[in-house]
């Protein structure tokens, strides 16, 4: 009796995914995204808050499709009219659609979160980092700046640059990103000191690696995921701080459709016309649940000291 051969099975992607041992970086890193969605995939709030955050940005992004009525186009014989079937939200004190305004206020309300975490996130980290690793009079130093700063509410001090600064979005971005980024300068730090003291960073520093380059190619890597998990946290803030500058008249100046200047101009119908006053309000509310359920999802997924 002759023997018979069978070919060998030719491994799935999933069993790529899953092997014990990653055969190069690449696979490496496929499979801590895998495990990484597997963890979230379990996490119904985070779930609930990347589908309220694309439902936002879908929003925004598809705003002029989405958009019943001009936002500047004022009917005053309409005014302060309750929703119908012609305006879903109902109508301002300037009889300008509400539904549409809140549309186009998306864009400007993930432009300020979205630009205040690209400034402020890179800020926090390098300064944290560069604190952590050095110690000495450079972390003194640092860190009693960074101290100053967080002596202060966040919205206090965002209204203090802004003050100095001038009313308007830009002017308002870098009022707020100057308030948020010494939580992220802590965290960094606080990483950076454990991870200074790992075997591996000894290793590279015993193989000739400079300091920038310990700093740049190793230390901020290991620090990036705790920041991007702690600076969505912050987007909430960020976004009630936006509003508040809003609100104040010191942020998006009218006619913008930013929600904190709409939450401003129908404060003195609040009594009349609730609605006027309500759906901005519940956009801002909606926006930063959503941003918080998806930066405890990250912190789970990302930092695995929380299980």
């Amino acid at each position: 009796m002759s023997d018979t051969t069978h070919p060998a099975k030719t491994p799935s992607f999933r069993d790529w995914l899953t092997a014990e041992n990653p055969v190069s970086p690449a696979q490496a890193r496929a499979q801590q995204v895998w495990l990484g969605w597997r963890k979230l995939r379990r996490n119904g709030s985070a779930l609930l808050g990347f589908a309220l955050l694309a439902i936002i940005v879908f929003a925004a992004v598809f705003a002029p499709l989405l958009a019943t009525q001009d936002i500047f186009t004022q009917d005053l014989a309409n005014r302060l009219q309750g929703p119908s079937l012609q305006h879903w939200f109902g109508t301002d004190e300037l009889g300008r659609d509400i539904y549409s305004r809140l549309l186009f206020g998306a864009r400007i309300t993930l432009y300020i979160a979205c630009l205040t975490a690209v400034i402020a996130a890179p800020v926090g980290l390098i300064v944290g980092t560069v604190s952590g690793y050095f110690g000495g009079w450079v972390d003194i130093v640092l860190m009693r700046i960074t101290e100053i700063f967080l002596a202060f509410p966040s919205l206090v001090l965002a209204l203090a640059f802004v003050a100095a600064l001038g009313p308007g979005i830009n002017n308002a971005i870098i009022a707020i990103s100057l308030a948020s980024w010494p939580p992220i300068a802590r965290l960094a730090r606080a990483e950076t000191m454990v991870i200074r003291r790992s075997d591996y960073i000894s290793a590279v520093r015993l193989q000739g690696a400079s300091n920038t380059r310990l700093i740049v190619s190793h230390v901020m890597p290991m620090c990036i995921p705790s920041v991007i998990a702690r600076i969505t946290l912050n987007m909430a803030s960020i976004i009630l701080s936006a509003a508040g500058l809003g609100f104040l008249g010191l942020g998006a100046q009218p006619p913008s459709p930013e929600w904190g200047a709409m939450l401003s101009a129908a404060r003195q119908f609040i009594l009349t016309s609730p609605h006027v006053a309500a759906f901005p309000g519940i956009a801002i509310l909606v926006t930063s649940i959503a941003f918080n359920l998806v930066g405890d999802g990250l912190r789970d997924v990302l930092d695995p000291r929380h299980e």
